[in-house]
């Protein structure tokens, strides 16, 4: 064997011993929370307590396959066997399931799961090049090392596959609801290209659309009716000094607000002169926040006595604290994962309204948080399909994929538009696949207007949507794109009788 190839080998073997080992011990040293990972898993959660054992067993006996010569083929097979199959189970994870786990974990918890992948698929080359030399150098035959690899690679994928066919997270079931579709709701118009795909939507006045950016959170980018020209406007802020965490930017003409519920601090600013005032520091944290009326916002804040989610009341110039309201989110599993939603205001008809995000059901309040109306949607989710675990720091985990059942929505003109995370009753899979399904109610009355599509651009699905008077404007991706509102959804904006489905 060429010495070159001799160092080759003998980093590949190396390497791996290390990465094994140091896999197996960063899971021991916090095997709790690793298992709480395996348990929201959508293709491992059934057996999350069997393999948080075997993985880390066998992680150390593939090191010690390794490190002994006269075994180390058999180390290196097992290696490959083991970094496929790591591979198959983050191309299913990405590709088949709609629960993505927030962290790979363990050694490469740092980074996500497509550069997780790229790593895997590059052990897996060094692994194979690997065999082949050491083979090569016994005068073995190369349809056996072949043969063997290719018998290694499909053994692994069957494993993973097998366990891709049993889970009941990842494969789509046929809910007990039918939709109602809208005949040509939407018509498509204009699109422009985006420079990154951190954008959302901060507001709009008129026609003209204002877009936030999460990785550069002080640029604001104005769009003209056109879609012809923007513009990316950079707001200056009155504090520096402090150490912001996650700001936002909301738009209520002719003012901009921008906030961090993590500080806790709100600013104040106006469109033309883009300088932005605190106007709210350290008086409450929130981890969601809708202007109604200034100086009064709605804030969805953690509740300090029992940490459950909890909707408020902040007025700013009020030197009281903000005024909560424990009894709107009504508490079914935690009172905290089963209780995310996203909190909106409608400023057509001065009402807040609280979407869950894993049951079936809206919440309408008046600008003083009074409970108006509580309305389901299509779907069966009454209880939020979701398990919990307390770690040992006293914080909650999921145990287990939740089963999301509204992704985001948007509140106007008395209508709710919620982009659905569920297939239903009759509903062609690939249609269904290959679309964004957008369920439209009323927020005034117990009824259910329709349903549409938005199809996927280049495979990528709606990340936000706001609407106005005539448009729909979504985000998928690097695209913004503009569609014209038909009559069969504009007429209820105002007038117009809708199909009064029961929502029971």
């Amino acid at each position: 064997m060429k010495k070159e190839y001799q160092y080759f080998v003998l980093f590949s073997i190396y390497f791996h011993v290390l990465l094994f080992t140091y896999a197996a011990v960063s899971k021991l040293l916090d095997f709790e929370n690793f298992q709480i990972q395996l348990a929201q898993s959508p293709l491992l959660s059934a057996f999350a307590g069997f393999i948080s054992y075997s993985v880390i067993f066998i992680e150390f006996i593939i090191a010690m396959l390794l490190c002994i010569p006269r075994i180390r083929l058999l180390g290196l097979y097992s290696s490959l066997f083991l970094m496929m199959g790591f591979s198959i189970y983050i191309y299913l994870i990405l590709n088949f399931s709609d629960f993505v786990p927030c962290s790979c974990g363990g050694i490469l918890e740092k980074l996500g799961w497509h550069e997780h992948l790229i790593f895997n698929l590059i052990c897996v080359l060094i692994l194979l090049l690997s065999i082949f030399i050491i083979e090569k150098s016994k005068e073995i035959r190369l349809k056996r090392t072949l043969l063997f690899t290719l018998l290694t690679i499909v053994l692994s994928s069957i494993t993973i596959y097998s366990l891709f066919l049993q889970s009941e997270f990842i494969i789509k079931k046929e809910n007990n609801f039918t939709r109602r579709m809208i005949i040509n709701p939407i018509d498509e118009k204009q699109s422009i290209t985006l420079k990154n795909n951190s954008y959302y939507f901060a507001g709009h006045h008129q026609s003209e659309i204002y877009l936030g950016n999460r990785e550069y959170p002080l640029q604001l980018l104005k769009i003209t009716p056109d879609f012809l020209a923007s513009e990316n406007l950079i707001i200056r802020l009155d504090d520096y000094k402090t150490q912001y965490k996650s700001l936002r930017l909301q738009i209520k003409y002719p003012n901009f607000y921008v906030y961090d519920g993590r500080v806790p601090i709100i600013l104040r600013g106006d469109l033309k002169k883009l300088f932005a005032k605190t106007i709210s520091l350290d008086k409450a944290y929130f981890s969601q926040i809708t202007i109604v009326e200034y100086p009064n916002f709605a804030i969805r804040t953690l509740n300090s006595k029992n940490k459950e989610l909890v909707l408020g009341n902040l007025n700013i110039n009020d030197s009281k604290e903000p005024h909560l309201y424990p009894h709107i989110l009504q508490k079914q599993v935690d009172g905290f994962f089963d209780c995310d939603g996203i909190l909106l205001f409608d400023e057509s008809t001065k009402r807040l309204i609280y979407l869950y995000y894993y049951r079936n059901q809206f919440i309408v309040m008046d600008k003083s948080m009074d409970v108006l109306h509580q309305f389901n949607t299509i779907d069966t989710y009454r209880t939020a399909q979701i398990k919990t675990q307390k770690l040992s720091t006293g914080f909650h985990k999921m145990s287990a994929p939740p089963t999301k059942v509204n992704r985001n929505a948007f509140a106007f003109k008395n209508l709710l538009f919620v982009h659905s995370n569920l297939i239903g009753k009759h509903e062609s899979r690939q249609e269904w696949k290959n679309s964004s399904v957008i369920d439209v109610y009323k927020t005034n009355e117990k009824r259910y207007i329709g349903s549409f599509y938005i199809p996927k651009k280049e495979n990528f699905s709606v990340s936000d949507f706001m609407v106005t008077e005539h448009y729909l404007y979504v985000i998928m991706n690097h695209q913004l794109i503009k569609y014209q509102l038909t009559r069969s959804i504009t007429k209820y904006f105002v007038s117009g009788e809708a199909e009064n489905l029961s929502l029971e």
